[in-house]
């Protein structure tokens, strides 16, 4: 931490001391009335070179080599303005640009944004290295919605993308559990989880478990991109949820900023940032720390997070960059709770000696080139050195803590990755075309060490009071992976997409898997090796300017993980013969905006999950019952999505001098069931068949419905938010009744409401408020067969938010 500080000192004085202006063009951005436009993009057309206008309009384009260049100026409400001009060395030009009003989008964006209806929107149908067009995506513009940012409060962040199933068992927000269309919410291991567009999970093909989340109040937008995207990212069956954090500040020198948040139960919060453009450079570094004894007993958590980003632009076609972020956590995990317990009082726990710490560092490089004005490179190289470390008691919830020795796992994560992309547009029976392609290479390792022997403290210590692990594993897993994707401009209204992904991984496991009486039980290294392709279709047709009717079909793979290899009790079984699960989404909707005051986007989906991989309770010939790990068939995911946000004062009465309301709704039903599966357990000696056809796909509510209500009056906003989330199944079994350590039967169905507002001054000082889960229900959303419980995983009752911060 020494390192990264002194390195953002240093990076400051350089900044102070300032650099030589020399050649450059400068001036102002003012609309048809001549106020000042803030905000609007200003680049050189061919180059990596741009910024942006500060709040006063003014713009500076600094240490420009001589020469003849177009710049751009654009903004959204606005029609683009190109105009040619050459510079000479060291020559300032001045030069104020007037943008004209693009009347349709003006009234259907920048209206929606000025009276709160901007929190969620989509993706645009080509970026510069992805084809978004044709897909099922989301936009989350956190700036824009009432939430409490501080603690990740993933119930509001999500609250208008609809069909988020979420697990709350994390009070600390340090981990996001969210998933859609029947999938697990696990860590969010359905989703390709990346940061500003690289992968930040242990592995994405071994081990997909999302331990590291980066701080709201740091993150621009959050990217979810359903299985359609599985081409350009990998062929998870979720999709993608990407990350993207505040860019370094391109209007300004230097800026900063502090937020700093104080709630119920000890929560103290504290954010710190700067960041600015200076010439060729452009930097940005955050610092967050949180800390809290949580809404339950033994809920302690204290967490560290810090990043550095640093960009230069070498010359007019390159601009190279560096990424740093690093995360240490301490948490202490209350455990889950038996049915009784959790009915008594949901806030109790009875360990007290459970500790989860996940240290994280993410190194990244990343470079683009601009081949010519049509034709751009962008090159990535990233990689993690990470740990994921736990030490308590973890026998079921029924059985008493007995202070003795407590049980130490850990796993030590070392990768590294780089995708090369590109992306072209070239002309074609008179339209001009997109294509996108890439190339991925992924390495990654992880030394797994369970059943450790610790000490009998209470405090956070992975120290071993034994030479060695019981269970000591490697796991290593090799992809390789190159896509190719193009978007036909067929007219002006119809577009289509097509596409391959080529994936090939070979992961190889090997090691102890357990030690009885001090003897070894050492695995057969196994390896196992896959090629296949994916492909993908989709389109899209403008039916006006603001809707669209979309469709895409997408196939999605989902590789043997180590989790699936590695059983979690030495009671359990794993099929020898686990096999790669597959798949395909399926998308058709309708989306877009009417004037200013509706937003819309209406979806039918259906998702097939083929060798889908879980766990089920078998019975032996002896009688006992045990956890068989298995291909459980197939399971088939359909339903509707829907997004509605509706602005009644704009659309009957048009302006308000007493501010604005909208309402929204994010709905989503959701069938998820499997299809033939015939099991065979024993009943009082006789065999008895069963069949899991026709049963709901685990962790998988029908009902995924929440509402809110938006009041916005010049500077301040407020947001009630109601979450309404139908009842769900634990096991594929679906039993209802609980069994005594409570890991399996009915996930009731509940409501929570939220409540949050916030109060901007002069665009420098800011208030936010709010209480989370209002009425104070008792809800779970979780039944944990292992860490963070065993048992039932209660949701956080009431608590109490308010932030202060500060812009200079």
């Amino acid at each position: 931490m020494r390192v990264f500080y002194s390195v953002i000192l240093l990076i400051l004085f350089s900044f102070s001391i300032g650099f030589a202006q020399q050649n450059g063009i400068k001036g102002k951005i003012l609309d048809s009335s001549e106020n000042p436009v803030a905000g609007a993009s200003v680049s050189l057309v061919g180059t990596v070179r741009g910024v942006q206008s500060d709040q006063n309009g003014n713009y500076l384009l600094q240490d420009i080599p001589a020469g003849k260049y177009d710049l751009k100026v654009s903004f959204i409400g606005f029609e683009a303005q190109t105009f040619s001009f050459e510079i000479k060395k060291e020559e300032i030009i001045n030069k104020d640009i007037l943008l004209q009003e693009d009347e349709i989008w003006m009234e259907s964006f920048e209206l929606m944004a000025s009276r709160g209806m901007n929190g969620q929107g989509r993706l645009p149908e080509v970026e510069d290295f992805r084809i978004n067009a044709g897909r099922k995506n989301e936009l989350i513009r956190l700036a824009e919605i009432d939430a409490n940012l501080a603690m990740n409060n993933s119930r509001q962040i999500f609250g208008r993308t609809p069909g988020i199933s979420i697990w709350e068992n994390d009070g600390s927000g340090i981990q996001l559990g969210v998933a859609s269309r029947g999938l697990s919410p696990n860590r969010s291991w359905e989703f390709n989880v990346r940061m500003n567009g690289y992968d930040i999970t242990p592995d994405p093909m071994g081990y997909p478990e999302a331990y590291f989340t980066p701080p709201m109040e740091v993150v621009e937008n959050i990217e979810i991109i359903r299985g359609a995207s599985s081409l350009q990212y990998g062929p998870q069956f979720g999709g993608l949820l990407n990350f993207v954090l505040r860019k370094p500040d391109p209007s300004t020198r230097f800026t900063a900023e502090t937020i700093n948040t104080v709630g119920s139960y000890g929560l103290f919060s504290t954010f710190n940032y700067i960041g600015g453009t200076e010439g060729k450079w452009d930097y940005t570094a955050y610092y967050q720390k949180r800390r809290g004894n949580g809404w339950r007993e033994n809920g302690f958590f204290n967490t560290d997070h810090a990043h550095f980003e640093v960009n230069y632009a070498v010359n007019n076609r390159l601009k190279i960059g560096t990424e740093m972020t690093y995360m240490y956590t301490e948490t202490q995990q209350p455990g889950g709770l038996t049915d009784t317990q959790f009915a008594e009082d949901p806030s109790q726990s009875t360990r007290s000696r459970n500790w989860f710490s996940t240290p994280w560092f993410l190194p990244s490089l990343n470079a683009d080139y601009i081949v010519s004005p049509k034709t751009k490179l962008n090159l990535k190289a990233f990689g993690s050195i990470a740990q994921r470390n736990s030490v308590g008691f973890m026998k079921a919830i029924t059985e008493v803590d007995d202070m003795g020795n407590r049980q130490v796992d850990r796993d030590l994560y070392h990768t590294f990755g780089t995708e090369l992309r590109l992306s072209t547009s070239y002309p074609l029976f008179g339209k001009e075309h997109n294509l996108v392609s890439g190339y991925r290479f992924y390495k990654g390792n992880i030394d797994r060490n369970q059943r450790g022997v610790g000490n009998a403290g209470t405090d956070m210590n992975f120290d071993l009071t034994e030479s060695s692990y019981p269970r000591d594993l490697d796991f290593d897993n090799l992809n390789h992976a190159a896509f190719v994707e193009n978007m036909f401009n067929v007219t002006d209204k119809l577009l289509l997409t097509a596409g391959v992904r080529l994936e090939h991984i070979s992961s190889q496991m090997k090691g102890i898997l357990n030690t009885v009486n001090g003897v070894p039980q050492v695995l057969e290294p196994e390896t196992r090796t896959r090629t296949f392709a994916l492909l993908g279709l989709g389109g899209e047709y403008h039916l006006t300017k603001t809707t669209e009717l979309y469709s895409n079909f997408t196939q999605a793979y989902r590789p043997v993980l180590i989790s699936d290899l590695t059983p979690p009790a030495t009671t359990d079984v794993i099929d020898p013969n686990l096999q790669d699960a597959s798949g395909y989404n399926f998308d058709f909707g309708y989306r877009g905006n009417v004037s200013s005051f509706l937003n819309f986007d209406a979806s039918f989906f259906y998702l097939k999950y083929a060798d889908r991989i879980g766990t089920i309770t078998q019975t032996a010939a002896d009688g006992t019952r045990f956890q068989y790990r298995t291909n459980l068939g197939t399971s088939i995911s359909q339903g509707v999505e829907a997004f509605v946000e509706f602005d009644p004062i704009t659309a009957f009465v048009g302006n308000s001098t007493f501010g604005y309301i909208h309402l929204f709704a994010s709905l989503a039903y959701v069938n998820a069931e499997y299809q033939d599966f015939e099991r065979t357990s024993v009943s009082d000696g006789e065999v008895v068949k069963s069949n899991l056809a026709g049963n709901r796909v685990e962790n998988a509510p029908r009902k995924i419905n929440r509402y809110g209500a938006t009041y916005r009056f010049k500077d301040f906003s407020m947001t009630w938010q109601l979450s309404d989330i139908g009842e769900a199944f634990s096991d594929a079994t679906n039993s209802v009744e609980p069994n005594a350590a409570a890991t399996s039967g009915l996930i009731p169905a509940y409501t929570v409401q939220d409540l949050s507002a916030s109060y901007t001054y002069k665009k420098k000082y800011s208030l936010k408020s709010g209480v989370n889960n209002l009425s104070n229900t008792a809800y779970f959303t979780r039944r944990a067969g292992g860490y963070p419980g065993p048992g039932i995983m209660p949701a956080d009752g009431r608590t109490f938010y308010m932030t202060l911060g500060l812009k200079f």
